[in-house]
């Protein structure tokens, strides 16, 4: 099969027929083998109705539906683990992705040989209050990531490897940072194509200004376990230690002042006086936890069953 095309989605019954149209004509005009797989994020609407008419006209139209609400990550994965086409397309529902960049994204991945592919929505039609928070996050994004020719990162119009979407595990909000999972899976040909982006057709968004702030701490944690999550002890037990042998030698001193206070006859206060034996006392308890923190979550890593889980591109 060539193409897999995964539409994680909430509430989208109105836009899903003319989208499930819209790609079956580009599929056709191409030649393209494909499946479409729609992942109900628990919609309260008749999507799922939708989905199931849909794939009654249509054997290559699949749809997974969820209990409840997830969120897009869960969607995401679980559109990866069934998805069977040589290259994987992800889009959102909401008729803003254009199916028309398919064929020149399948191209990018089979023929220029890249492993990911994401859209770059250089013209927006969104207000400005989506639009600045949106640029100072990929800005963020590149600079931690190291990912430098990617502008828009939470694009939901991607091209992949299909061995790049069974490589990664998305989890929590972790889509906006697909192409830095697969970067650190070892798969570093990322380009970029830019998309045509169109405005919304039908209903509103489902996110809030709350998705810039949690894509902030969700950056700040993947940057933190691509660097540290097989050696925790390198950077708890480093911090931990400097800070301890700091506060012990500010204590040293601390008594030190007063024994040659006291030998030389010199007025002096008590130890516990002196604000300084305070500070080093706590940076010495703060640089004990700190390792023990380390230690600890050594152990934790020992025991994952992911701690020797390496991607190998080729043997013989």
């Amino acid at each position: 099969m060539d193409i897999s095309v995964i539409v994680p989605l909430f509430n989208e019954a109105e836009s899903l027929p003319e989208l499930a149209e819209w790609i079956q004509r580009v599929m056709k005009n191409n030649n393209f083998s494909y499946e479409i797989i729609f992942i109900n994020d628990g919609s309260t609407d008749n999507s799922w109705d939708v989905i199931e008419a849909l794939s009654s006209k249509d054997s290559n139209i699949h749809g997974i539906k969820f209990r409840r609400n997830y969120g897009k990550s869960p969607a995401l994965y679980c559109g990866f683990e069934r998805a069977k086409g040589d290259v994987v397309i992800t889009m959102d529902a909401d008729l803003q992705d254009s199916p028309d960049e398919i064929p020149t994204l399948y191209r990018m991945v089979t023929e220029e040989g890249y492993d990911l592919v994401s859209g770059y929505k250089k013209k927006r039609y969104d207000p400005l209050s989506k639009t600045i928070p949106t640029k100072l996050f990929n800005a963020t994004a590149r600079k931690v990531s190291g990912i430098k020719n990617l502008h828009d990162f939470n694009c939901g119009l991607k091209a992949y490897r299909n061995e790049v979407v069974k490589d990664i595990e998305v989890y929590g909000d972790m889509h906006r940072y697909i192409p830095y999972l697969a970067k650190n899976a070892g798969y570093t040909k990322i380009g970029e194509h830019v998309v045509q982006h169109q405005a919304r057709k039908y209903g509103k968004s489902k996110f809030g200004i709350s998705r810039f702030f949690h894509g902030y701490l969700d950056l700040m944690s993947l940057w933190f376990l691509s660097k540290f999550s097989r050696r925790p002890m390198h950077i708890f037990g480093l911090w931990g230690s400097m800070m301890f042998f700091i506060g012990f030698i500010a204590a040293i001193i601390v008594g030190a002042n007063k024994l040659i206070a006291m030998a030389n006859g010199m007025p002096y206060r008590l130890v516990t006086d002196s604000p300084y034996f305070y500070i080093a006392l706590a940076m010495m308890i703060i640089g004990t936890q700190l390792f023990l923190t380390g230690f600890l979550a050594e152990l934790v890593s020992r025991s994952s069953q992911d701690r020797n889980r390496y991607n190998i591109s080729k043997e013989f």
